[in-house]
């Protein structure tokens, strides 16, 4: 891994596995050094601006078109279950996936739970879960929908791209871009984690404003990989996912045979523990926007189709306030995860890690009870919140939940008991 300055995708990078392989000022020459084929993917139309043009030039030992033709794969597209469709107004939690009790790769532990969107409209996210002990071994997954985000909840993996190997640990998350195969095997017993698909603008940091050039997620910390190439002549499978379906193709040699690349359509990874949190020295409560990773940017200036939120450990100062996160409705639906220790609004129980909670637009949200009734009594000296990492993916559309989502038994039918114990103090 290397450290690249993420701009968004502005900058311009460039790997090799073999020296000299790169062509000299050139994107497709007329034969290219040891024999490779020059092949370019791209990850926005040709004419989009130059801000948000994305392109990589891949050199490789044979052309991705070499594969047999696609046919479907129905009985693991019923298995991962991509087909959210019920809105529901009440506030949703769920329980973590329990640990696979038979071998199942990455894909195969693919359950989704919540989204809106879909790759024919492109814009939208759907949220899954995930749960795997096996190495895809030679099957990979082209995914021609949307991005993934994945959120590394427990468990170390290694995600090999066309464009190299990213080994990552919880606490990180690793994005995917759409169109690029990859394969994702564990390099622990079992991996739990969560998946962002995202449908529509390709994620980018957010615009700093009056913070300045720095805080919040800075580009320095994101990295892309070292060229790593596989040089394999078997039969393989190709798994290739469209308008939410699996289908499968067969090819006799590895899909990740990219000996050399440049260009800014990369995988890359980031370390959520680097966030630079912004929070007050005075008083009163910023809102959750100033703990934004990344942001997917709608055709609305100032609404987001996706904003990806970290809460982080950090220091809690601010004098006169209620310090947890305030009592609200929002226009924009929100799913948060917890990767490990207790979110600071929900102290009595219940949000645990691997599991998630959903409130969708308009739906009142806020601290339980338990927390309330502790934070309003809390001296007010600063405190360091630790042993906390929790994240949020927010959509100015509302989520719909799936068959699995409701029916699993995962669902906490209780969650709103959380709220039923606030006493009346008016007089």
């Amino acid at each position: 891994m290397k450290a690249n300055y993420f701009t968004g995708f502005s900058n311009h990078f460039s790997s090799e596995a073999r020296p000299n392989v790169l062509p000299d000022n050139q994107n497709s020459p007329q034969k290219v050094q040891n024999g490779l084929y020059a092949e370019q993917l791209s990850g926005s139309a040709f004419t989009a601006p130059r801000s948000t043009n994305l392109f990589s030039w891949l050199y490789r030992i044979r052309p991705s078109v070499m594969h047999k033709r696609y046919i479907p794969s129905t009985e693991l597209t019923e298995k991962t279950l991509f087909k959210p469709k019920y809105i529901n107004p009440n506030q949703m939690r769920w329980n973590p996936l329990p640990p696979p009790t038979v071998p199942q790769d990455f894909v195969e532990g693919l359950k989704t739970i919540c989204g809106i969107g879909s790759a024919l409209e492109q814009r939208g996210l759907h949220i899954h879960l995930y749960a795997f002990n096996k190495n895809m071994n030679r099957r990979y997954v082209m995914n021609a929908d949307g991005d993934f985000l994945i959120v590394l909840q427990d468990g170390k993996v290694q995600v090999k791209t066309e464009l190299g190997v990213i080994s990552a640990e919880p606490g990180e998350i690793v994005v995917v871009p759409r169109g690029m195969v990859f394969q994702i095997n564990p390099l622990s017993q079992v991996c739990h984690g969560y998946v962002g698909e995202n449908f529509g603008s390709p994620f980018r940091l957010p615009e700093l404003g009056p913070i300045g050039a720095n805080g919040l997620a800075h580009r320095r910390h994101f990295l892309t990989p070292q060229a790593a190439f596989e040089d394999l002549d078997e039969k393989v499978e190709l798994l290739g996912k469209f308008s939410g379906q699996w289908w499968s193709a067969e090819m006799d040699h590895s899909p990740l045979n990219v000996v050399a690349w440049h260009g800014n359509y990369v995988p890359y990874k980031y370390d959520l523990r680097l966030f630079n949190s912004v929070n007050t020295v005075s008083y009163d409560h910023p809102d959750p926007s100033i703990f934004t990773v990344l942001t997917s940017p709608s055709d609305t200036a100032g609404v987001s189709n996706i904003d990806f939120v970290v809460f982080p450990p950090r220091w809690m100062v601010a004098e006169h306030t209620f310090r947890p996160p305030y009592f609200h409705r929002n226009c924009m639906s929100e799913y948060m995860g917890l990767i490990h220790g207790v979110y600071d609004a929900k102290t009595s129980g219940g949000f645990v890690p691997g599991g998630g909670s959903l409130h969708n637009f308009y739906s009142a949200h806020g601290p339980d009870s338990g927390t309330y009734e502790q934070a309003s009594e809390a001296s007010l000296k600063p405190h360091f919140l630790e042993n906390t990492l929790a994240f949020m993916f927010e959509s100015r559309a509302p989520y719909l939940v799936t068959d699995f989502a409701m029916q699993s038994g995962l669902l906490q039918e209780d969650y709103q008991d959380c709220w039923l114990g606030f006493k009346k103090y008016f007089k």
